[in-house]
């Protein structure tokens, strides 16, 4: 009789990959990111455009049209956090996360082999969909205030930030998923990460606004996709290493969790 072969991090990759793509959730929540981004990109432009035509003079030189053209990543960003929510979660609803350990019994393994198929689809899914959006925003405001290409300075490196901010978005969302269990309270917590922190973050005291607004993990890494830099806050690169540091912690968190916890 030949031994068994020990799996590898492919393997498990792979088999991740499998159960990503063999649910209908993940085909919904692709569909849900380019309906949103797409869907919302000529009203995001009309609004740019509007913006820019009615601004003072302080406001046209601050105008950034990269960063309308990336606005749709409000809605992309809640396509992939369900996604990043329901590998973890709709497994533990079925029970099938004790096939998942007795077959990657290394919980460190199960749980990276997760974040690269997740990390990964989103990077790549939610890019092209900002990419798409950027491209027709840009279309839009063409005439009516100024328009970014991707041959100008910054502007490619935005766009490309936004699928890793969208990355990392997805990546958050497998740790909260690991630490809360259930769909609901998990993706809860991703929508007040993601949106309702950061509408409200202006209505708090000065002091506490300034401080949430540049180090909140999303406001912190949305600034990847600008061109038009505010000197008050971080620089595009300093700002998603912010938002790095956060998702690194919260799955530093998730795998403790992981290990502790029985199935």
């Amino acid at each position: 009789m030949s031994a068994a072969v020990a799996a590898t991090f492919g393997d498990s990759v792979r088999a991740e990959w499998a159960k990503l793509v063999g649910v209908r959730s993940t085909a919904w929540s692709l569909l849900a990111a380019v309906v949103l981004g797409v869907g919302f990109a000529v009203p995001f432009g009309l609004a740019g455009a509007q913006d820019f035509l009615g601004g003072t003079p302080e406001e046209r030189a601050a105008f950034d049209p990269t960063a309308v053209g990336l606005r749709a990543h409000l809605f992309v960003q809640l396509a992939v956090a369900v996604l990043g929510v329901l590998v973890v979660t709709s497994e533990y609803a079925t029970g099938t996360i004790r096939v998942s350990l007795a077959a990657v019994p290394r919980r460190p393994r199960l749980l990276a082999a997760k974040a690269v198929v997740v990390g990964g689809l989103a990077l790549l899914a939610g890019g092209l969909v900002l990419l798409a959006s950027f491209l027709v925003v840009q279309a839009v405001l063409d005439g009516a205030a100024p328009r970014a290409a991707l041959d100008q300075p910054d502007v490619l490196r935005a766009v490309l930030g936004g699928g890793l901010y969208l990355a990392l978005v997805a990546l958050g969302a497998v740790a909260v998923g690991v630490l809360v269990r259930a769909t609901a309270g998990a993706v809860t917590v991703m929508l007040c990460a993601t949106l309702l922190v950061p509408a409200f973050t202006p209505i708090l005291p000065r002091s506490l606004a300034v401080l949430v607004g540049t180090f909140w993990p999303t406001l912190a890494g949305n600034k990847i996709m600008t061109v038009v830099v505010d000197p008050r806050v971080l620089d595009p690169w300093t700002g998603l290493a912010v938002m790095a540091a956060w998702v690194v912690a919260l799955m530093a968190a998730a795998l403790v969790v992981l290990q502790r916890r029985d199935a």
